[in-house]
């Protein structure tokens, strides 16, 4: 048996060498992300991609990166993700982040499977 229910997916896109007070930006969302006891989040560290300026980062064979493209995802209550925006916009001022209603999906606990 699953169960279902509506949620919201927030997405931060920025790039592996932003900073954050020192430290790379995207341990410090993580790690503020729990502090905060937010369901869960991933960073997800990209192969190629670009942004407003344009600028090409890729992991090809000829030209490796060391400014790939990172995207942390976190999916909690609408409460939760709207608390969270702003602190977060102040954290990285320069990435880009969108929000979009999930369904999420997941196996119901303690349910005996025949």
């Amino acid at each position: 048996m699953m169960t279902t229910g509506k949620a919201r997916q927030l997405t931060i896109f920025l790039g592996e060498t932003d900073q954050h007070r020192h430290r790379a930006l995207y341990m410090a969302i993580i790690e503020w992300l729990r502090a905060q006891k937010v369901a869960g989040a991933t960073a997800t560290r990209g192969i190629a991609g670009f942004g407003a300026a344009s600028h090409l980062h890729t992991a090809n064979i000829l030209r490796l990166s060391m400014d790939m493209p990172i995207t942390i995802t976190v999916v909690d209550t609408a409460e939760t993700i709207d608390s969270i925006i702003e602190p977060l916009g102040a954290m990285a001022p320069h990435a880009m982040i969108t929000v979009h209603e999930v369904e999420v999906v997941r196996p119901a606990v303690g349910v005996a499977r025949t």
